[in-house]
């Protein structure tokens, strides 16, 4: 009885909630410190060794103040018509596909796949600042106060036994723990926030989240298997006897923290074309990191694969001459 009415994707990069001018800062406290940047040419390094093998005069374009302003209203339109999207779909519950980044799920236990089931979870308010030429600035679009919102325990259940019975190892879990390990302080981490805060932006609509292990070897679900369990939580979507309008929405990617274009022009045509054998054959070692991220979005395509994919927009954020950035996407299915 229960319908997926539309399929949605976003990124959710801090650099999405950051004025253009902090891009640049956010390349020095983060890429510059980090040794496992993936090029696209797939050679893990640190940033001196990325920015020798980079076509440095390539990519000035891309990091001038004008280039990178465009960027960001970019960004904000596609949000914008993301956020539009689902308010005009009137959704009854919303299932979210979002990668933790030991917030919740630490090395303690890090499932494939884990579906909340609980009443109702913690979303962070402002907790990343960055410093711009304006000054300290709090990310646009999120509140300085925690909030807890409601959760569709009962969908989230139902999608856990169906996903048994069809052969999946589902983690599952009730209730976020405050003393937990983790860097969520008890809340769900910043894949939903993101949602929360910029996509549903007031609309008071139950969700279930399910956190997919997109990042930490060694049981990252292959791109195969994302397709497969997007397709079977819609038949349980489907199966469930109770009427409601589902939206099912992909929280994360595209690549990053370095921007490969050509890894997700190759990602967005195998969604767009229902192409689960492109799909699966994306270069393996340059789906990490956070390239990882489109795992989610491979998800979402399997749970959308009875409806047609548009792309509102695909905008590649540099933010260094080594290429370092993250490219955004926004898109629906309908």
């Amino acid at each position: 009885m229960a319908e997926v009415v539309i399929g949605l994707g976003s990124s959710h990069s801090p650099q999405l909630s950051m004025l253009p001018e902090a891009w640049e800062s956010r390349a020095g406290s983060n890429d510059k410190r980090n040794p496992e940047l993936i090029g696209t040419d797939g050679i893990v390094s640190g940033y001196e060794d990325l920015l020798a093998r980079t076509d440095v005069k390539r990519l000035a374009k891309e990091i001038d103040p004008k280039v990178q302003q465009l960027r960001h209203d970019a960004n904000q339109r596609g949000i914008a018509k993301v956020a539009e999207a689902l308010k005009k779909a009137k959704p009854d519950i919303l299932v979210m596909f979002g990668d933790d980044q030991q917030e919740y799920l630490t090395d303690d236990n890090m499932p494939s796949f884990c579906i909340y089931w609980g009443d109702e979870v913690k979303i962070l308010g402002q907790g990343e600042k960055y410093t711009a030429a304006t000054g300290f600035q709090p990310l646009i679009g999120y509140p300085p106060e925690d909030k807890v919102v409601p959760t569709q325990g009962a969908l989230g259940r139902h999608l856990i036994e169906y996903l048994n019975e069809a052969e999946y190892d589902i983690g599952a879990s009730r209730f976020l723990d405050p003393g937990r390990g983790g860097r969520s302080r008890g809340g769900i981490g910043h894949a939903f926030s993101y949602v929360y805060h910029r996509i549903m932006d007031g609309l008071k609509i139950p969700t279930v989240p399910i956190m997919v292990n997109t990042y930490y070897p060694p049981n990252q679900p292959t791109p195969k298997r994302c397709y497969d369990i997007g397709r079977t939580v819609r038949s349980a979507i489907e199966a469930w006897p109770t009427k409601a309008r589902v939206a099912v929405l992909a929280s994360g990617g595209l690549s990053h923290f370095v921007v490969d274009e050509e890894l997700d022009q190759m990602t967005i045509k195998g969604l767009k074309e229902k192409d689960i054998v492109q799909l699966s054959q994306l270069p393996r070692e340059r789906l990490n990191s956070g390239n990882s991220e489109a795992r989610n979005w491979i998800s979402l395509g399997g749970a959308a694969e009875h409806l047609d994919m548009e792309l509102f927009d695909y905008v590649p954020c540099y933010r260094s001459p080594a290429g370092t950035g993250c490219a955004m996407a926004f898109a629906q299915w309908t």
